[in-house]
């Protein structure tokens, strides 16, 4: 019997990784395994088949044609693979979603999920930074999280699957006692010569640190330099009475102790969120959750733009891998 009739599916997870990423170190970290060793699962494969499947250079790896040919039938053979090992698995492990913080619309995206999936266990983190999240992520440690996906370091964004799911409004936490809280709206042109925390120095927030770079360029307000990283109420409460700058946050950020949200207007600055999960990962509750996001953004217009409002370049709706769609039903 030819070889061919007899493939081990782990050899075509490893060619279908280094062929997403077009890079052998990448792939190995994709898959969690040593790069020699993969390099020697697509040689055998290459074996098997009687075909060099990647051109190797210093600088590049590309598909051949024979390598080409073959991606579509490993997609075939991989999801029938996933499928008969779904239909004899015991039961399902928790799926960890990152909500980064309490009170945040994800968590209704969560509610929403669970109810499409009673039987699945859906279990909430709140970690807070996409950045922090995808790093989890590729440890096996977390499953998906929320956040601005196009923020991400493109080796990062390389190795993570994303849906587009909202347009957040932002806000800023003000001391209380500022004179800015006695507005119900902040214009941003009210913060000009002022200080906005924004994580800077937070290795796990960066995405949200550039976010407020992009906003302030030009506006005359700055980025709060690097502050230890406040855990808790109370200590949030004393920080601020402390050392009294302005938060930049979303209209969905919780209530905290001793400041006062606002709105942010004039325009309106909108924090681009997806839902976002490790390349490659199947479990049925992320399709749940994908399905939870879409049908909640329609039926809450996330995916509306008020007039006027600012985006960071390049990360309107369709930018972003993913729509404001239904993600397909499992089984």
């Amino acid at each position: 019997m030819s070889p061919v009739n007899d493939l081990d599916p782990r050899l075509l997870r490893a060619f279908v990784a280094v062929a997403a990423e077009l890079h052998f170190t990448r792939a190995a970290a994709r898959l969690f395994v040593a790069q020699q060793a993969l390099s020697r699962d697509i040689r055998r494969l290459e074996r098997d088949l009687g075909a060099e499947l990647f051109v190797r250079s210093t600088r590049q790896v590309t598909l051949t044609t024979d390598g080409e040919r073959l991606l579509p039938y490993a997609h075939k053979v991989l999801a029938a693979h996933d499928e008969l090992a779904d239909a004899f698995r015991g039961e399902v492990r928790a799926l960890l979603v990152d909500l980064n913080s309490a009170g945040l619309a994800h968590e209704r995206v969560l509610a929403r999920a669970r109810e499409l999936a009673p039987d699945l266990e859906l279990m909430a983190r709140y970690e807070s930074g996409l950045t922090g999240a995808v790093r989890e992520m590729l440890t096996g440690r977390l499953d998906a999280s929320f956040g601005r996906y196009g923020g991400l370091a493109p080796e990062l964004r390389a190795r993570v699957e994303a849906q587009f799911v909202r347009y957040e409004p932002m806000a800023v936490l003000l001391p209380e006692g500022d004179p800015l809280t006695g507005l119900a709206e902040v214009p941003l042109d009210a913060l000009a010569g002022r200080q906005v925390y924004a994580g800077a120095g937070n290795d796990r927030t960066p995405e949200w640190t550039d976010l407020a770079a992009r906003l302030f360029e030009g506006r005359g307000i700055r980025v709060a330099p690097p502050a230890p990283l406040v855990v808790g109420r109370e200590e949030f409460r004393r920080v601020m009475a402390k050392a009294p700058t302005p938060v930049l946050a979303v209209v969905d950020f919780p209530p905290m102790p001793g400041s006062v949200l606002r709105p942010l207007v004039d325009p309106v600055p909108l924090s681009p969120v997806s839902l976002v999960w490790r390349k490659g990962l199947r479990h049925p509750a992320l399709d749940a959750l994908r399905r939870a996001a879409a049908e909640t953004g329609a039926e809450e217009g996330w995916g509306e733009r008020p007039p006027g409002s600012w985006l960071p370049e390049g990360e309107a709706l369709g930018a972003v891998p993913g729509a404001l769609t239904a993600a397909p039903r499992s089984g």
